[in-house]
């Protein structure tokens, strides 16, 4: 007899139906065909013990399982529940009516546990796209295909209890998230706060404008000075995810396999922060399953790059065309994917090997032309690439010693969300142009007026500090930004003069 279950196979960020034909007749062997890598084929084992587990036969006669379409390759473990709920229908051990109305995926243990799967958001998607009734999969990852809505997701733990449901002597009730109410009740929630940090006043400063205009920042100084924690705290004044942005950043964790168990949506801003020993595939995405790299795990937050010039200089270079692009394509011989890679960069690094060069205190004992050397580990077109370039100084003991209280990150994110709107106003009607720091050199000049008091100081600075070309598109963008924040339409000379002082790295005396 023939009988079709349906499961569902993920590609990028999106799902495709797939029909698992499952024919038992006279004959011998078990074949599994269309495309199906090692873990499918793996399958036949799984399912026979979990089938004998719970009181039924593994029919002794010739099975053919086809995954169709059968000419696009399938991965992963998904496919043992559909899979065997398939034979046991087809070998006349199960009656239902219902096998064409639900899409049905997991993974069986040898008991019959089912375990969690990949994907489960994109899934639920594209099984209400195309009007499937529900969605039966492993309960630990109900809540994550619940953010749906108009489709029956029914978690599921054992086997027995999928054959019971079919069967209709089991009722189980649908998993209903209600997305809307737990987006808002969550969404503020953090255990950081810039009210921790004491002093860097200067610092708290940059990473307002950082946020405000959408521009990636470097933090350059000595050991100890706060970089990593204020890099941490970043997330926090951000504005808020919208709901869509929660949903495509839930559903490339949900492709990685990086969602908790239980969990619903993402609702706050991904915080990404990879060990400078990371592969290319590893920060971009790769391999031979294509998977979801760090970049587009920080899709719509932040990625931190702590101790910059450690990272393999080929890593870093894989990086500069998704930034630019925000997202990155994984081409293989069969297929192509692309992810989603729009996040903002913060990066650090101590000003040189020893790390402290420049530092009030401690002498640097780098032989000369080591810093420089140092710097050079990161090219000029990924620095090309930030905005903002600061100088973190350690805190003073007077101010670490202090009992006042300082401005929290909701304050500071009221001042980003409106320097945001200013922004949204201007960009509209442009596709995938929302900050300050995406714009083009030709809408830099359309926009960015500058006073001749202003050009004037501007090429003061540019020949006083040895300012390089590239930096001149940098300032005007960061002082558009300021002058956002300050809530005018001008770019006054005061915001030029703050957004000059954020390019220590392009003063070719620095490093001297």
């Amino acid at each position: 007899m023939l009988v079709k279950t349906f499961g569902s196979a993920v590609y990028g960020v999106d799902a495709a139906t797939i029909t698992v034909e499952v024919s038992v007749e006279t004959g011998q062997y078990f074949f599994m065909v269309g495309l199906p890598d090692n873990a499918i084929k793996e399958s036949w084992h799984r399912m026979e013990t979990a089938i004998k587990h719970n009181g039924f036969e593994m029919p002794r006669r010739k099975i053919v399982i086809n995954l169709s379409p059968a000419d696009v390759r399938k991965e992963g473990t998904a496919y043992d529940l559909p899979g065997a709920i398939g034979i046991l229908a087809a070998s006349h051990q199960i009656e239902t009516t219902l096998l064409d109305k639900y899409i049905i995926m997991g993974e069986l243990s040898l008991d019959g546990t089912i375990l969690p799967i990949k994907g489960a958001l994109p899934i639920a998607i594209q099984a209400r796209k195309e009007k499937f009734k529900g969605f039966i999969l492993p309960k630990q990852n109900a809540r994550e295909a619940a953010i749906v809505n108009n489709i029956e997701v029914i978690g599921v733990e054992t086997l027995r209890e999928v054959i019971d449901f079919l069967e209709g002597r089991e009722k189980i009730e649908p998993t209903v998230v209600d997305t809307r109410a737990e987006f808002e009740n969550n969404i503020l929630k953090s255990e950081f706060d810039f009210s921790d940090v004491k002093g860097q006043e200067n610092i708290k400063r940059a990473l307002e404008i950082a946020a405000a205009g959408g521009h990636n920042v470097i933090l350059i100084g000595p050991p100890g000075a706060g970089k990593t924690m204020l890099a941490k705290r970043f997330p926090t004044i951000l504005p808020p995810l919208s709901l869509n942005e929660a949903l495509e950043t839930t559903k490339i964790h949900s492709v990685a396999g990086k969602l908790g168990k239980n969990s619903s949506l993402i609702y706050q801003r991904p915080f990404r922060a990879p060990h400078h020993t990371i592969s290319d595939a590893g920060l971009v995405g790769g391999g031979s399953n294509p998977q979801p790299g760090e970049i587009s795990m920080a899709h719509n937050g932040v990625l931190f790059l702590d101790e910059l010039p450690e990272f393999k200089r080929t890593v870093l270079e894989v990086m500069r065309q998704p930034m630019e692009e925000r997202q990155v394509t994984i081409s293989r011989s069969k297929v192509s994917i692309t992810y989603p890679a729009s996040f903002m960069l913060v990066a650090s690094m101590n000003p040189c090997p020893c790390g402290y060069y420049n530092h009030p205190e401690k002498e640097c004992v780098c032989a000369p032309g080591v810093v420089q050397k140092y710097l050079n580990k990161i090219s000029g077109p990924l620095m090309d690439r930030i905005d903002l370039h600061v100088e973190v100084t350690p805190v003073a003991f007077n101010e670490l010693s202090s009992t006042k209280k300082f401005e929290t990150s909701e304050s500071i994110r009221e001042r980003v969300i409106s320097a945001r709107a200013i922004q949204a106003k201007r960009f509209a009607g442009k596709e995938n142009l929302y900050a300050n720091a995406q714009m083009e050199p030709q809408m830099v000049e359309e926009i960015c007026t500058i006073t001749d008091a202003g050009k004037n100081l501007l090429n003061r600075a540019m020949q006083k500090l040895n300012l390089s070309a590239r930096a001149y598109n940098r300032i005007i963008k960061v002082s558009r930004t300021i002058a956002d924040l300050a809530g005018t339409d001008e770019i006054k000379t005061e915001h030029l003069a703050e957004a000059i002082q954020f390019r220590s790295l392009d003063r070719e005396d620095w490093a001297m």
